[in-house]
């Protein structure tokens, strides 16, 4: 079964379209990265500073090797002056018989 992951960005104040744009040339990788079935970006109705992804692997593991690769290229570290906080990764277990 497929892994649902929920990220969000915590942006600075006025930084969350700036964070879609770079979204925008970022995740065409991720697309192409193994393991990765889909990729959604959101912003918050209540907040356009708040940017949400909502990611499906394959497995956990290939998350988290998405996620290791992205820290050793450096496109956290290049987003830390938009962040207003560590980005939050939350992943979810499915509940199919509810």
């Amino acid at each position: 079964m497929s892994q649902k992951i929920h990220v969000m960005f915590p942006c600075q104040e006025g930084k969350g379209a700036e964070l879609v744009e770079i979204l925008r040339g970022a995740l065409v990788d991720t697309r192409a990265f193994p393991g990765n079935e889909s990729i959604e970006v959101f912003t918050s109705s209540d907040n356009p500073d708040e940017v949400v992804l909502w990611e499906t692997f394959a497995t956990r593991s290939d998350h988290e090797a998405y996620l290791t690769w992205r820290i050793e290229t450096g496109l956290l570290e290049m987003l830390a002056p938009i962040l207003a906080s560590d980005l939050q990764v939350t992943y979810l277990d499915d509940h199919p018989d509810v």
